[in-house]
């Protein structure tokens, strides 16, 4: 069987590891492997979600209040107020959005969450991580061999965008502390995933994405932006620019489709074995819903 990811109102980390939740991918498996990481302040929350009418699965990183951040702060990344859509997501709080995964600091970058000014409210040093150290983070977890080669390939690829994109060498980029934790789980979280589905071949024909400017740290930056353009272009990823103002596309999205993604052709005919629906958190104009299917070839 084949994985289909239709990314039609685009990819993030947390969309993905849903979406593959929703296909049968094993909690208690995901939950063990997370747990064996040397990575402390966050706890994960699968719950379900409706979107557009339609039940999806929610993969919700919760970060502690000392790793909390403006990334589902609407008005904050975008300047202004945007129309939101009007959900029933059961209770669920609406806080953890698609995983920025983006770092955007010049040397600092941090692959999730965009790279604001924590110490606005929390006046504490934060520490960054090189990407040795978390591809050794990666090796210490209780993995399989095939989920950890995925991880590890994940994060190479959106560390080398990141260096890419801000015009440092691969070792001399760094994690943010507070972004490292959310998307070492992200990224971890989608490998095993995977690893638990079987997943060897993927269909990933276009990434459909927004426009307009997000804003990070050091001010606003074009979508889409540097490193998911440099993760398009440097992995044969076909990109899309939709009418719809905001950044539909994470670099960790963007990773995660380029480490799995073996062809960008459908086959003429196929059969769907499963559907599986993941939701994202920031409210565009579209429904943030990122659509799985196992395919088979006919």
């Amino acid at each position: 069987m084949k994985l289909y990811l239709e990314c039609a109102s685009g990819i993030s980390g947390d969309m993905t590891v849903a979406a593959l939740l929703d296909l049968g991918a094993d909690e208690g498996a995901l939950r063990q492997a997370l747990a064996s990481l040397p990575v402390e302040g966050y706890q994960v929350e699968i719950s379900r979600v409706s979107k557009a009418g339609l039940d999806a699965c929610d993969f919700a990183v919760l970060l502690d209040d000392a790793h909390e951040n403006h990334d589902h702060d609407m008005e904050y990344l975008h300047g202004h107020s945007h129309e939101h859509e009007h959900e029933h997501d059961h209770g669920h709080d609406h806080n953890h959005e698609h995983d920025h995964d983006h770092g955007h600091e010049h040397n600092h970058e941090h692959d999730h969450e965009h790279s604001h000014p924590h110490d606005q409210n929390h006046p504490h040093a934060h520490t960054h991580r090189s990407l040795p150290d978390i591809l050794q983070i990666i090796e210490a977890g209780e993995l399989t061999p095939g989920a950890k080669a995925l991880a590890e390939r994940i994060f190479t690829i959106l560390a080398q965008a990141e260096a890419q994109a801000h015009g440092v060498a691969l070792e001399q980029v760094h994690f943010h502390e507070v972004g490292a934790v959310d998307s070492i789980v992200d990224i971890v979280a989608a490998a095993v995933c995977l690893d638990n589905l079987g997943i060897t071949e993927a269909v990933v024909p276009v990434l459909n994405e927004g426009s307009g400017f997000v804003r990070c740290q050091h001010g606003l930056l074009p979508v889409p932006v540097p490193a998911t353009l440099n993760i398009a272009a440097g992995q044969g990823l076909n990109l899309h620019i939709l009418p719809v103002e905001g950044e539909l596309v994470t670099p960790t999205g963007a990773a995660i489709a380029a480490a799995v993604k073996t062809e960008d052709a459908l086959p003429e005919r196929f059969r769907v074995v499963k559907t599986g629906y993941g939701a994202g958190k920031r409210h565009y104009s579209i429904p943030s819903l990122l659509r799985a299917m196992l395919i088979e070839p006919v």
